[in-house]
């Protein structure tokens, strides 16, 4: 099985109401404004921002990561007006040996609460477990962010338990949540929820 590389290539997705795509720096407003809301900033381990130009370097680098094949991060486009409302992807993936790969996402506030996070997340899971052919994937979670944990709950996911100081921040370390969800855990919501649209 050959492993997986997106060579800086961060291939368009589409759902009804969204489209991930590559983030550029003109999206660094609409992002700086997501990234510098300190509601959604809360639980993320980001560094502080001032000002449109950190965005600039923040999409710069997340696109320099897809270069090097350490992290493919899409930004959320809702379809109906062209307006970047988050990101999400891969912090990290790795094929050989273990076929996993972490998530990560953000929201902009206003559009909390409308499914827009599973829609991008079912894209991305797709991709994982399609394209690069992973069998797991995991999520850290803050134990204090109960949105995401009821997020991951509702499509499926496993909490399997407490990771002990497992990230270090600007406030220290801190224990996160490790979720997880199967290649063939997938397969069958998938099969069941297809079976309840038709």
């Amino acid at each position: 099985m050959c492993a997986y590389a997106c060579k800086g290539h961060i291939p368009p997705l589409e759902s009804q109401r969204l489209r991930l795509r590559r983030m550029e720096t003109t999206d660094a407003a609409m992002m700086f404004m997501c990234w510098s809301d300190p509601e959604v900033r809360r639980y993320l381990n980001l560094s502080g921002m001032s000002g449109r130009e950190d965005a600039e370097d923040m999409i710069e680098l997340l696109n320099e990561l897809a270069k090097t094949e350490d992290a493919l991060r899409w930004g959320i486009e809702l379809k109906e007006n062209g307006k970047l409302i988050g990101s999400c992807g891969f912090n990290y993936w790795q094929t050989e040996g273990a076929y996993k790969a972490e998530i990560g996402y953000e929201l902009a506030k206003p559009y909390w609460g409308q499914g827009y996070m599973t829609e991008a997340l079912r894209l991305v899971l797709s991709f994982g477990y399609g394209t690069i052919r992973l069998n797991r994937m995991e999520a850290l979670v803050d134990p204090r962010n109960t949105g995401s944990q009821a997020l991951l709950s509702s499509m499926g996911w496993t909490q399997e338990g407490l990771l002990r100081q497992v990230q270090h921040t600007s406030t220290g370390f801190k224990d996160m949540l490790m979720y997880s969800l199967l290649h063939e855990e997938w397969l069958r919501l998938e099969a069941k929820r297809n079976a309840v649209s038709v």
